[in-house]
């Protein structure tokens, strides 16, 4: 096997308190952060709507959506990461987004770098788990992408 095959180009994406990890396949694009008001009566994991590409996408909070607080960036570090959707909502709504409390970075990993954890799992979350001696969720793409097509305009 060459290299390229025994490692996966990944992402740690910062929250509130916690870290995600994702392929980085699953990430469409990083912008600044910049988004509409969600409006009145709207759920509380809904930060507000992305004009990317000419497609007005959910941006999502992944901390409110998996609850706790929404907490919407203060300073200039926020970014919003596009997702690319792979479930069964995809036609409906091919991209999403969420909301990070920090610049994401990008990482190659094996898979004797990552090891699960037993950790408290809430609804946006898959697993927890160990690399390279820090802590971060593996975030339920399928629940935060029902969560987005329930808000599609």
């Amino acid at each position: 096997m060459s290299e390229n095959s025994q490692t996966l180009s990944c992402v740690i994406i910062p929250m509130n308190g916690r870290q995600l990890l994702l392929p980085n396949v699953t990430i469409a694009e990083v912008v600044d952060y910049a988004s509409n008001d969600a409006g009145a009566n709207t759920p509380e994991w809904l930060v507000g709507h992305l004009d990317w590409r000419g497609l007005e996408l959910p941006v999502i909070s992944y901390d409110a959506a998996n609850g706790a607080t929404l907490t919407i960036p203060g300073d200039n570090r926020g970014r919003i990461v596009v997702l690319n959707t792979v479930s069964d909502h995809h036609q409906q709504v091919p991209f999403m987004a969420l909301v990070t409390q920090g610049i994401p970075s990008q990482t190659r990993l094996t898979e004797e770098q990552i090891r699960r954890l037993d950790g408290e799992a809430g609804p946006a979350d898959l697993m927890q788990v160990e690399v390279e001696g820090d802590t971060a969720w593996i975030p339920n793409l399928e629940y935060l992408e029902s969560l987005a097509a329930e808000v599609v305009r």
